[in-house]
């Protein structure tokens, strides 16, 4: 076996989303229905070591970057005590975690001292009283003070993730543009993926990139921004004299299939080779009652072998199960 993860196609493997829990403390309307979701069972969940056993085994497989999902990871109590064990792999270069913010304030010292690199916030508009509507009560005032948090922290290269809502919060493109200008933060406008009961509540919800192109183009030429070296989903763009940058993420419109390099891990211990479609190794069994390493790393390979070459656009997935 190859000391690194590849797919069928020769796509190496780098990324592994973790996501530690399904919990959330919002009910975003695009995300989770009106009835809510059922929720698993705390004793279902991965225990830290088990999270961590896994990080190890794909670190030695050539994964160099975690990302720490939910949920909202910051509603798993002692998620800091995670990061300070993931932190210590060895081989892992770059470790984040993607929040709905209104936790991050009064965590953000915490997880910067544990070894947390990076952080990124999803925030789909900037008007408190629509931030409350999309939640179904959330506090706008909560996520930009965690922001600043983060900022203060050293938390660099904040991100910020806006799904865009065709009808619902389009109108605030320039927004969010002038928020890449101002701060060093990049903005990324993501498309509203058809997946869950998305598929059928909000089908005229979808604006494709291509609609926020346009939105942007009264703000000046979008100057290309070279990838990181490790790779991503965003195409990225700077303003005219921005401290930040604009990322364009457009997984139905324009897949970015040809270049993904991640696997998945639910709260659950089930890998998934692709978010929105099939490919599911469940490993549980090689956590429990003791770690088998050699399991775990032909099961990573397996996850990655699993990958499909293009997604087909959608799926009954629930995206507080999987991680985004």
């Amino acid at each position: 076996m190859s000391d690194d993860l590849r797919d069928h196609l020769g796509r190496r493997i780098t990324t592994l989303r973790v996501s530690v829990t399904d919990r959330c403390n919002l009910r975003c309307r695009y995300c989770v229905p009106h009835g809510g979701v059922p929720l698993v069972p705390r004793r279902s969940l991965l225990r830290f070591e088990e999270i961590a056993s896994v990080v190890r085994a794909a670190a030695g497989q050539g994964v160099t970057r975690v990302k720490l999902t939910g949920g909202e990871p910051l509603t798993r109590r002692g998620i800091d005590h995670l990061i300070e064990m993931l932190a210590g792999v060895d081989g892992i270069r770059d470790l984040s975690l993607t929040t709905n913010g209104t936790l991050l304030a009064g965590k953000a010292p915490r997880l910067r001292a544990a070894g947390l690199d990076r952080v990124t916030v999803s925030l789909d508009t900037l008007r408190p009283d629509r931030y409350r509507w999309i939640t179904r009560g959330g506090d706008l005032a909560a996520v930009l003070a965690g922001l600043e948090a983060a900022a203060d922290a050293g938390l660099g290269r904040l991100k910020v993730n806006v799904v865009v809502l065709g009808g619902i919060n389009d109108d605030e493109i320039g927004a969010f543009a002038r928020l890449s200008v101002e701060r060093p933060i990049e903005v990324r406008f993501i498309e509203l993926m058809r997946i869950g009961h998305r598929a059928e509540t909000e089908p005229d919800r979808f604006l494709p990139i291509d609609a926020v192109r346009e939105r942007l183009a009264p703000f000046g030429p979008l100057r290309p921004v070279a990838r990181p070296a490790n790779g991503g989903p965003a195409v990225r763009f700077r303003l005219p004299g921005a401290a930040g940058a604009i990322g364009l993420i457009a997984p139905i419109s324009e897949p970015f299939c040809g270049t993904c390099n991640r696997l998945r891990l639910t709260s659950q211990g089930v890998l998934r080779a692709c978010l929105l479609e099939g490919g599911e190794v469940p490993i549980k069994g090689l956590l429990r009652p003791c770690v088998d390493v050699k399991g775990l790393q032909a099961a990573l390979q397996a996850a990655a072998l699993a990958k499909p070459a293009v997604h087909s656009g959608g799926g009954a997935v629930l995206m507080s199960r999987v991680g985004g």
